[in-house]
């Protein structure tokens, strides 16, 4: 834990120093080793720092060459909320969770029923993170019909900020979608969080 903590403050002073100009846009910082020496960390705690900000979109470079200062990350527009993510993705909690009321309203269940549970982070192709997907069910994940897509805006909590490289309470696009069953019944929810300085939003309206 005490190694966890301190990559992570490593991190945020360098992201603080190259917001505060020392390097710019593309340009190299010190050698891995170097900077272990500066900080007075073990190489791999070094190593953590960087991969940490490889994933926060702030740095670029492979694991054993340069690394540089990276450009402000792509634009991307979301046109279907359904679609897979062709990219990688990491899967960081399945950790079941009871029905809140809204979670107990969009799918048909008592508040308090235990759901299954998975929050996913796409990942680019550079390997930062570009959006955070958290999905609720109950039993067996069943193919779906169709979906529907509702649009609004959140403040990320501490997690989210964390997972994606950005501040606490920084606005973000919340798209909440819903699949369901030839029936029309809900099968799995799921909560869609797009950083507003990555993503334009063009979904098609839903056929009424």
């Amino acid at each position: 834990m005490a190694e966890d903590a301190l990559h992570r403050r490593i991190a945020a002073d360098i992201r603080r120093r190259i917001e505060a100009g020392e390097w710019s846009v593309g340009e190299d910082l010190p050698s891995r080793a170097a900077m272990a020496t500066e900080y007075a960390v073990h190489p791999q705690t070094m190593r953590l720092a960087h991969r940490l900000l490889r994933q926060q979109g702030i740095l670029e470079g492979e694991e054993r060459k340069r690394v540089y200062v990276a450009h402000p990350p792509a634009m991307r527009t979301l046109t279907d909320a359904d679609a897979e993510w062709p990219y990688s993705s990491e899967t960081t909690d399945t950790r079941p969770r009871p029905a809140t009321v809204e979670l107990a309203e969009r799918l048909g269940v008592q508040v308090g029923a235990i759901l299954k549970h998975e929050t996913v982070e796409c990942l680019d192709p550079g390997g930062r993170s570009a959006m955070l997907i958290s999905s609720w069910w109950r039993g067996q994940r069943s193919p779906h019909a169709s979906h529907a897509a509702e649009l609004g805006c959140v403040a990320l909590t501490e997690r989210q900020a964390h997972a994606l490289g950005l501040l606490v309470d920084t606005p973000a696009f919340r798209v909440v979608r819903t699949r369901f069953d030839h029936e029309g019944r809900p099968l799995e929810t799921a909560d869609l969080i797009l950083p507003m300085d990555r993503w334009l939003l063009r979904l098609a309206p839903t056929p009424g």
